[in-house]
């Protein structure tokens, strides 16, 4: 459990011994990591490791477990034989991996929703494929209890009793790296069914209800119209659990490559449904509060922005204007001091790891990661920061030596937690 205090990784001293000097990137720099902050890998290769999506929950409610994902491959598509491990990575212990489970339903940029269930100090949450339909298993990782729920779940709400699913067959065709494989759409051949969409999951008996279809979201008219397939993404439960968040995307054209993409909101059960950005385009998103959503997208006017939207009105915010420039994976910390973010690679392939300060709108960088330029589009790896529960450490994702592994961060001396 060595940590590296203000280090910097040394691309000369690890890529040989760990990747071997045929598989070096030729525009890698001398510096694979540059971190101006105490960080350490919880990880090691050969084997790649890593947890996926920003926002949810990898650290237990005592700081001590991470969870994490392990495979023997890199740089192709899954299959639908291919299987992920899943672990937790005992940072009291040596950075031990503890083996939980496996999973057939996952996919390079968000796993297999692999999370901590809300509110349970013992129990976490993934989706899995039982023959030719998916599912979700609650599983207990210290007793290895668990039982199945028979859908697969998107965003789980903060009393961890209801989840949103969605078609994942559909987001596969439609968004390859974030769906999965082994199960046919029965509706592939419909640009917007009625059938299919979100569903509410009831976490506790099973019993899941169709509440807002593809189809009546594409009847909702907007600025322009797409003509091509639609599908739901990135749906994400509020604080309170009364509300969630989720994005409408539809190709311009029939069979293209370029979406549009519109931002509603619902309760749980479909009703009150508001769209907040129509613009074609968001990005990611968070929760501030119940009522605030932090997002990169564009409105007119203005270039793109991260915005700070106030549900169920038109209320807008800039935030960052000058300060934060590019879209980011951004999360809040967990006393809404400061935003965390990162950036895609710059063309020295660098990603930018920083925090924001709300009150007075400083940026604090952090450091950077070295991303190889063979590591692209499906199969590249994010950073995808996320924070522990109490603000004094985050993780992130990283390819930068050549084996994408998980990152401790110590960031307690800029957040003073």
């Amino acid at each position: 459990m060595k940590w590296r205090t203000g280090a910097r990784l040394l691309l000369t001293l690890l890529l040989p011994a760990m990747i071997g000097a045929a598989q070096q990137s030729p525009d890698a720099p001398e510096q694979v990591i540059d971190l101006t902050v105490p960080y350490r890998a919880l990880t090691a290769g050969p084997k790649a490791h890593w947890f996926g999506y920003y926002d949810k929950h990898e650290f237990d409610p005592t700081g001590r477990y991470v969870l994490a994902m392990e495979v023997d491959f890199q740089g192709r598509t899954p299959n639908a034989d291919d299987t992920v491990r899943l672990g937790m990575i005992d940072t009291q212990n040596g950075d031990a991996w503890i083996d939980i489970g496996e999973s057939r339903a996952w996919s390079w940029q968000q796993g297999c929703m692999l999370q901590w269930l809300p509110a349970s100090s013992n129990e976490v949450i993934y989706n899995d494929r039982d023959g030719d339909h998916y599912i979700a298993v609650i599983k207990n990782v210290f007793t290895g209890a668990s039982r199945t729920i028979p859908h697969p779940i998107y965003t789980v709400s903060a009393d961890g009793k209801t989840g949103m699913s969605v078609p994942f067959a559909r987001i596969d065709e439609t968004r390859p790296g974030y769906g999965y494989k082994g199960v046919v759409d029965p509706y592939a051949a419909d640009s917007h069914p009625a059938e299919d969409g979100i569903r509410r999951v009831d976490l506790v008996t099973g019993e899941a209800e169709l509440v807002i279809t593809i189809d009546q979201i594409a009847a909702i008219p907007a600025p322009k119209d797409p003509l091509g397939k639609h599908w739901f993404n990135h749906l994400l439960f509020n604080p309170a659990g009364d509300r969630f968040i989720f994005l409408h995307r539809a190709f311009w054209e029939a069979g293209g490559k370029s979406w549009s993409t519109r931002m509603f909101t619902a309760r749980p059960d479909g009703s009150d449904l508001y769209c907040l950005a129509d613009h074609g385009m968001v990005s990611h998103f968070i929760w501030k509060n119940p009522t605030q959503i932090l997002a990169w997208a564009r409105e007119p006017g203005t270039n793109d922005h991260f915005y700070l939207y106030t549900d169920q009105t038109d209320t807008t915010e800039m935030i960052g204007d000058g300060v934060l420039p590019t879209d980011g994976h951004c999360t809040y910390s967990p006393d809404g001091k400061w935003i965390l973010t990162d950036t895609y690679p710059n063309k020295e392939r660098l990603m930018k790891l920083m925090l924001f300060r709300v009150a007075d709108s400083t940026l604090v960088p952090l450091g950077t990661f070295f991303h190889p330029r063979e590591h692209s589009g499906e199969f590249r790896c994010d950073l995808h920061p996320r924070w522990d529960r109490v603000g004094k450490y985050i993780c992130v994702d990283s390819i930068c030596t050549g084996y994408r592994q998980v990152y401790l961060i110590d960031v307690s001396s800029i957040t003073g937690v």
